[in-house]
C-alpha cells in the first residue's frame, strides 16, 4: 500500500552508542518527515522491532557487536514489509557493499542536519510520502552515483557546473569538487537535459548558467567566460549552439 502524501515516515533508530542515538534523536525532532517511533542498540533487537513495529526508515548503525548493520539491511530486505535503510556509520569502508543492499543513502558521523535532510526527502520521494507534487517524469538523467575512495556518493545533475573529458572518464566539476565517472561524453551528453547543459567542445559540457560571456579572440576563435572556472574554447562544430545562447 502507498502512504499518503505528506505522511511522515515512521522511523527506527539503531546504535550501539546511547550518544549517537540521543544525536540523531535531536536531529530527527527538527525533521517534520521523521516520526520517531523506537530505537534499538543491537541488530537483534531492531529486526524484533521491525518485525512488531513495521518502520517506514531505519537509520542504522553498521559497527554494532554480533549482528552488524548490513547483516540485519540483508535480513530486512527478505521480510514481507522491507522498511528504506538509510546506513549511519563512522566508517566509509562498507559503502559498495552498502549500496549493493539497495541503501537509500550512506552517511557519515557526525550527520549534519542538512545532509540528514536531503537523505530523508528522497526516501519519502520513493516511498511516495513526500509531501510536495511529483513533477512530471524527465526522460533526462536527474543524479548520477560516483565512486570515490571507498564510498559511492549521489551527484545531484542540477549542482554539475562542468565536466571535461579525461579518456575514457568525465570529471565532473561540483563546487570545488571534482568526481570522476567512467562515460563516453557523447552517452553523458545525451543524458543530460540540453535545456540545462551545452556541449562547448568534443571534450567540454557546462552547465548553461555558468556561462558569463562570449568572447573572440580577433582570428575567428569564440571562447565562453566561466567566471572562476576560467574559458572554454568553442568548437566549431558547437559554434552555432553556443551563439544561441546569447540570441544570435
Amino acid at each position: 500500500m502507498t502512504a499518503e502524501a505528506g505522511t511522515p515516515l515512521r522511523t527506527l533508530i539503531v546504535d550501539d552508542e546511547p550518544l549517537a542515538i540521543e544525536r540523531l534523536q535531536l536531529l530527527c525532532a527538527r525533521e517534520p518527515m521523521i516520526d520517531l517511533v523506537a530505537t534499538a542498540s543491537d541488530g537483534r533487537a531492531a529486526l524484533r522491532l521491525s518485525e512488531a513495529l513495521e518502520p517506514d526508515l531505519l537509520l542504522l548503525d553498521i559497527a554494532m557487536p554480533e549482528l552488524d548493520g548490513i547483516a540485519v539491511a540483508r535480513a530486512l530486505g527478505a521480510t514481507r514489509h522491507r522498511p528504506a535503510v538509510i546506513f549511519v556509520t563512522a566508517f566509509d569502508a562498507f559503502a559498495v557493499e552498502a549500496f549493493d543492499l539497495a541503501a537509500v543513502d550512506y552517511l557519515l558521523k557526525p550527520v549534519a542536519p542538512d545532509r540528514l535532510a536531503r537523505a530523508v526527502a528522497r526516501v519519502a520521494q520513493l516511498r511516495g510520502t513526500a509531501p510536495a507534487e511529483k513533477p512530471a517524469a524527465s526522460p533526462y538523467t536527474q543524479e548520477f552515483w560516483v565512486p570515490h575512495r571507498a564510498e559511492l556518493i549521489r551527484i545531484a545533475a542540477q549542482d554539475i557546473e562542468r565536466i571535461d573529458a579525461e579518456r575514457d572518464y568525465m570529471r565532473l566539476h561540483v563546487g570545488s569538487r571534482s568526481f570522476l565517472l567512467h562515460q563516453t561524453i557523447s552517452a553523458l551528453e545525451e543524458r543530460l537535459d540540453p535545456a540545462h547543459f551545452l556541449r562547448l567542445h568534443r571534450s567540454t559540457i557546462v552547465r548553461r548558467d555558468q556561462i558569463r560571456k562570449l568572447r573572440h579572440d580577433g582570428s575567428g576563435v569564440w571562447y565562453a567566460d566561466l567566471g572562476d572556472r576560467g574559458e572554454v574554447r568553442i568548437g566549431r562544430t558547437y559554434m552555432t549552439a553556443a551563439k544561441a545562447v546569447a540570441g544570435r
